[in-house]
């Protein structure tokens, strides 16, 4: 493994401030391995930062039980069945040689170079076992996270485009010039079509009997709630960037992404953190509670107010902040945990979504990803207590979940981390396109209100991508 012996670089670059980062991106997007952390122009607190990565020095892929080291440099592979999370700590253990310091200008970007990439949700079968088989799988990874020494970012609140790199790495970043260039490219002209109609892997019937199988392991005692997704899957040609393009504009999620693998691609426009971890300070923002926008103003403003003042959807959140409270703990110093902001509203273009913040202060024995596996995969999206409602989860949905409930993000070689929660995420893979949608389970929901919710989540997205090209 080759150190990072030499000085983190950060280069301003002349890239016209009003340029979108996707105008950047769109370049890179058809190579594998190239991701792009958006924020998608929202205006959310969170929204501050857009991130491109390409050209990993190694990348490190699970499926089952394999998990698959490359050295990009090298082009060699190693298959080992190790514990996925402890081989990235070992690879960013040697790849980091002491601190890497930048101007203190620059302290405030988020990602410069480290670990990047996303954590499926069946990623979780390699930390706990489940009695009920696998199903049918997915021909992309668990999990792909890559090691890269370079970044572009954009500073949306500056307008400032940055360059990140480890000088002395043989992997030498895009230079000003070639990033110049880019801009005056054209457009993909490989549209996005869907081909056939979306389907569920659930009928409506289907829904209402699994939500009647849960009530009864909630009023027998065996979890307090349970989250239950329907997956939607459809065939598509065309470019799922052109998809992503879309649904970006639609939606402008402040915990966007978009990740092409060799044979598949990602696209989640979340609204959700996972975890971050800042100078050692943890922080989650878990969603618990949603109703629908409106377009007229007066009911909207009702269907929020409605939702913050929901004993239930309260409750709810309430039971799944207690949750990563508990999970955080694990890493987090004794007594460190609290909770800033409880039950409030934020609002995206499809729905209301209601939202706590719990924070803690990261143990010294701990480190980012130890935080990230012992908190995995988020409760907002499992439910309570979380192996006994993942074990329902396992037996109720007809298929795996990949990449849905799983998280997308970052360990910075500064030691900070930011994920998302991959909810509103679509899988492209083998010209088909799935994407779910789902909802935590009380013994009080009502199953007719509970399956129209899952709908109002995917009323941004589903209709969006059915729509033909201008």
């Amino acid at each position: 493994m080759q150190k990072a012996l030499t000085r983190l670089r950060v280069n301003t670059l002349s890239i016209p401030t009003d340029t979108d980062i996707v105008t950047v991106f769109r370049h890179y997007a058809p190579f594998p391995w190239s991701m792009l952390l958006d924020s998608a122009n929202s205006q959310h607190a969170d929204a501050r930062f857009d991130i491109i990565v390409a050209n990993p020095i190694h990348s490190v892929t699970c499926q089952d039980e394999i998990t698959v080291i490359r050295d990009h440099l090298n082009n060699s592979t190693k298959a080992v069945d190790d514990d996925p999370i402890k081989v990235l700590e070992d690879l960013y253990a040697d790849f980091i040689s002491g601190e890497q310091l930048v101007d203190e200008k620059f302290a405030e970007l988020p990602f410069k170079a480290g670990l990047l990439g996303y954590f499926g949700y069946d990623l979780c079968r390699r930390f706990e076992k489940f009695e009920q088989a696998p199903k049918g799988s997915y021909s992309s990874p668990d999990m792909a996270v890559g090691l890269y020494s370079w970044s572009i970012i954009k500073d949306n609140q500056s307008g400032q485009f940055y360059l990140c790199y480890l000088d002395g790495v043989d992997n030498p970043p895009p230079m000003e010039a070639e990033l110049l260039s880019i801009l005056d490219e054209s457009e993909d002209v490989h549209s996005f079509k869907l081909e056939t109609d979306w389907h569920s892997n659930m009928k409506q019937q289907d829904y209402f009997n699994k939500v009647a199988k849960i009530h009864d392991y909630l009023v027998a005692g065996d979890c307090y709630q349970v989250n239950l997704a329907q997956r939607f899957s459809a065939q598509f040609s065309g470019s799922p960037w052109q998809a992503y393009l879309r649904l970006r504009q639609s939606n402008k999620a402040p915990f966007s992404a978009f990740i092409q693998l060799t044979e598949s691609t990602y696209m989640s426009i979340s609204p959700e953190r996972f975890v971050s971890v800042k100078e050692r300070i943890v922080e989650s923002k878990p969603i618990k509670g949603t109703r629908p926008r409106s377009d007229n103003a007066i009911i909207d403003s009702a269907l929020k107010d409605e939702l913050l003042n929901s004993e239930k959807d309260k409750a709810e959140n309430l039971m799944i902040a207690d949750l990563l409270r508990n999970d955080m703990s694990k890493s987090c110093e004794p007594g460190s945990i609290n909770v800033p902001a409880l039950f409030y509203i934020e609002s995206f273009a499809a729905v209301h979504h209601l939202v706590t913040t719990i924070r803690g202060k990261l143990n010294p024995v701990a480190s980012p990803l130890s935080l990230l596996r012992n908190a995995f995969p988020g409760g907002s999206i499992t439910g309570a207590p979380k192996i006994r409602a993942m074990q329902i989860i396992d037996e109720l949905e007809p298929d795996k979940r990949n990449i849905y409930c799983g998280s997308i993000g970052y360990i910075g070689i500064d030691g900070n981390m930011d994920t998302n929660i991959c909810i509103r995420t679509l899988l492209c893979e083998n010209n088909n396109v799935y994407c779910w949608a789902g909802g935590g389970i009380v013994v009080d929901s009502n199953a007719e209100s509970e399956y129209q919710e899952s709908l109002d989540k995917v009323s941004k997205i589903l209709p969006v991508l059915s729509m033909p090209d201008d």
